[in-house]
This record gives C-alpha cells, structure tokens and sequence, in this order.
C-alpha cells in the first residue's frame, strides 16, 4: 500500500486556499520553540496562526518555564507575514501521567508516545473547535524522531470526532528539519537534549535529541 504524501497533500491545500484569496485561521500545538521556527517561518505565509503551548509531558517544571519563555521570545522575535498569537494551555502533568499509566516502560517512539500525541493533540483540536479555527495540527512532525504517518492518523481521527478540519503535514520533508536547526542557531534557542518527559531520561546522551 502507497504511504500518504502528508507534504503533498498541504501544499495542495495551501495552493486552493490561495485560489480563494483567504487566510485561514489555524490553531497550532506547539512542542518547542526550535521545531515551531521552521513551521511558523512555513506557514506564517498562508495562515493566521494562534500558537497553542501545551506540553503537560514536559518534566520538571524548570524545564517547562524554560521552554515556554523560549516560546514566548521566539514569536516576538521573528517575522511573520500573518499574524502570530501565542495561547499558553494549562501546565497540569498529572495528565500526562494519567495518560500513559501502565506504559511507563514501552520503548521510545512506541505506544506512551502516541497516547502522548493522544493528549496533546485533543487539547488542541478541542481549543480549535471551541475557537472556531478553520484548522489544527502540530509542530510534532518536524522531529525525525517523531512518527508522523501515526500524528496525521490521530490528528485525522480526532478532527473528524470533534469537528474540526486537521491540517496533514510532515515538517521534516523538503529539508524542513535542517532549517529548525539553521532558525534554532540564529535565535539563539535554547535546544534541548530529550523531548521532555521523564521516561525519555535515556535520551539525554543523545545529540539533537526532540
């Protein structure tokens, strides 16, 4: 079976929104500031975008502070040729840990991640549907470590429940990634070493990790 073109099928949605002469309004869940420079450099050119912060995964809350200012600072700094909001979501990491019970131990990048994907991305198309939002997606799928074909499924399926359009993307394709890492250089970011959680404690040793 032929795996989806998630970047081919956003361009094509960005090309007929365009045909429309109207700026759609997206809600965007944001993992970090250095995998939302790339896309919100990307897609601040096609929509207005609320950048929506929501990480209850991210351990411990020093870390979390550090990342969200980072979010903050990076949004006042860079340019956008539509508007960029920032939208903090509540800090509550019982929630994760609720989430993912029972999968404390599963290897990284396989079923607690996607129950973490599960969490994030509800909060998102949830706040999306509440706000009227033409779309929602994530930064996630910027991550060569992060499965986007499974981010796109979620998205999909959740969007599809609660009535709100998800947009299919996969950030890392046509060099996406090398440039979050080029943007992370030039803002000066603060680039973390593991994706947040505390079960991802063993990928602190490893380089570039998100």
């Amino acid at each position: 079976m032929n795996r989806r073109n998630y970047q081919k099928e956003l361009e094509e949605l960005i090309d007929r929104a365009g045909k429309e002469k109207k700026v759609p309004r997206l809600l965007l869940h944001s993992c970090c500031a250095p995998c939302s420079s790339y896309v919100l450099e990307y897609l601040s050119q096609y929509f207005s975008i609320t950048l929506f912060y929501f990480n209850p995964n991210i351990y411990p809350p020093e870390e979390y502070e550090k990342r969200v200012e980072e979010q903050a600072r990076l949004i006042e700094e860079q340019p956008h040729l539509h508007p960029v909001t920032l939208l903090k979501g509540d800090y509550v990491p019982k929630r994760f840990f609720e989430a993912v019970k029972g999968h404390e131990k599963d290897r990284e990048g396989g079923e607690r991640c996607f129950l973490c994907y599960e969490l994030r991305l509800r909060e998102a198309a949830e706040k999306a549907a509440e706000g009227g939002f033409d779309y929602f997606a994530t930064t996630l799928s910027i991550s060569p470590l992060k499965n986007a074909e499974k981010l796109n499924q979620i998205g999909e399926r959740i969007g599809a429940e609660l009535g709100v359009a998800y947009l299919p993307s996969d950030f890392k394709k046509k060099g996406g990634y090398q440039r979050s890492v080029e943007l992370s250089r030039e803002y000066g970011l603060y680039r973390q070493n593991f994706c947040g959680c505390i079960y991802s404690g063993e990928a602190l040793d490893t380089p570039g990790y998100l």
